[in-house]
């Protein structure tokens, strides 16, 4: 069978070596850094160890359940029924339920009306393709009205996409509508919430033995810097430190732009495509405190002043026992790659996003806090504005053997691992498939 290149150790890059791998191919995965599994990965923090960014499973993630089922973890998936809270004007609500929406006082009773009619048109819509032709804001304001596009539907949109969403489509917000739908269908009407005990290290460590079961060659610490083509159809990769091999197809999981920099032998239609996509970053402090701060696993805010895009506090969904008893909470910021936020050091982040905690839940007091942690990710998913998918280059580039799958497949999501999975399953068999 053939030898596989598969560039990028991320949950994308593990799942596209194992399904090859089961196809019988040789498979040798290359990653940068020292350990698999990208944004998916672990970080220390205070004697504990848990997920460098936040992560939950929803019960309609058929492609997560199935992975989680197949590496013999379904056992350890612990289902939790949570609750969603809004910060506005200062203050603290829950909207958890049918009827803690309908008393929700920040948005009047049309605006509510408006809001369901919204959620309910958009879980109908089929054909996708013609929302990406309409700005996000516009389709909102149209089926939503201007006073919930204000109060509700614009913080979430700057939480996901910071000052960007003015540039996205409506296909982004079908998208997420569709998600939390089919969620709500399969928890019953519930806010059911999965994780596997452990969380994603137990997951990634189980992915890695599977990998190795299968003989798949795990380089990392493996940064490429050229590949190109050889006589023969061969494609030859070039590390860093200069080590080469040849491979009969190389697979390239990595962002576009770094893909665009390291093949020059592609196109120049495909080189102006892959540096056009605008990818969303991530800067994501993480907090152990002493004492949980709200009953939510997720705040969504509506105030301007803070610089956060959300609190999610962890320990609402996860057993405390993950965490030695401390509640754990992440303080997202989604930004572009031009955004100031990446020019501050990690001393700036952490007082910029304290204070503006403690400001929020003044009752909070500073020696509560026991560990504050950054974790940085500045290519996350490709920004989804107006004609995206006409951005995107098929899997199959022209050069022979090079292929790409990678997060700026997800056309209209935020590359959130069920997202990932399915890319898998939609492009394997271009890969696999004999070229002329």
């Amino acid at each position: 069978m053939g030898n596989f290149a598969v560039v990028g150790g991320g949950i994308l890059g593990m799942t596209i070596a194992l399904r090859l791998s089961q196809l019988n191919h040789q498979v040798t995965i290359y990653e940068s850094e020292d350990s698999l599994g990208g944004l998916a990965g672990s970080v220390r923090m205070n004697g504990c160890t848990w997920d460098r960014f936040y992560h939950v499973i929803l019960m309609s993630d058929t492609a997560t359940l199935s992975l989680i089922k197949e590496l013999g973890l379904e056992n350890e998936l612990k289902w939790v029924e949570t609750k969603t809270g809004f910060y506005v004007g200062g203050r603290l609500y829950s909207m958890s339920n049918s009827l803690e929406f309908l008393k929700f006082p920040p948005l009047s009773l049309y605006g509510k009306f408006r809001l369901g009619l919204t959620i309910l048109y958009a879980s109908k819509i089929k054909n996708w393709e013609r929302l990406e032709k309409i700005p996000v804001s516009k389709w909102l304001r149209f089926w939503s009205g201007k006073e919930t596009f204000e109060k509700i539907w614009s913080p979430l949109l700057r939480a996901k996409l910071g000052d960007m969403y003015t540039q996205t489509s409506a296909a982004f917000i079908w998208a997420t509508i569709q998600r939390m739908y089919a969620a709500r269908r399969s928890g019953l009407k519930k806010e059911m919430f999965g994780y596997v005990e452990g969380g994603y290290a137990r997951v990634l460590d189980k992915f890695t033995e599977k990998l190795i079961q299968n003989h798949v060659s795990i380089n990392c610490n493996s940064r490429i810097v050229q590949i190109e083509t050889e006589d023969m159809g061969k494609i030859r990769i070039t590390t860093e430190r200069n080590y080469q091999k040849t491979f009969d197809k190389v697979v390239l999981t990595i962002p576009s732009s770094e893909i665009s920099r390291i093949c020059p032998s592609l196109e120049e239609q495909e080189h102006k495509k892959l540096k056009s996509i605008n990818y969303m970053g991530v800067i994501c402090p993480h907090v152990l405190l002493s004492r949980p701060i709200s009953p939510y696993y997720v705040t969504n805010i509506t105030d301007s002043w803070v610089p956060f895009t959300g609190v999610i506090e962890m320990t609402a969904l996860i057993d405390k026992k993950e965490t030695n008893g401390k509640s754990l909470i992440y303080l997202p910021m989604y930004v572009n790659q031009t955004h100031t936020f990446w020019d501050l050091n990690e001393e700036q982040i952490k007082k910029q996003t304290l204070d503006s905690l403690f400001k929020m839940y003044p009752f909070l007091k500073p020696d509560e806090v026991e560990y504050t942690g950054i974790c940085k990710a500045p290519f996350v998913f490709g920004l989804p504005d107006l004609n995206y998918s006409q951005k995107l280059i098929p899997a199959k580039t022209s050069v022979k053997g090079i292929y790409i799958i990678n997060s700026s497949f997800i056309m209209n999501g935020t590359s959130n691992v069920n997202e990932t999975l399915q890319l898998v399953d939609k492009n394997l068999q271009t890969v696999t498939q004999n070229e002329k």
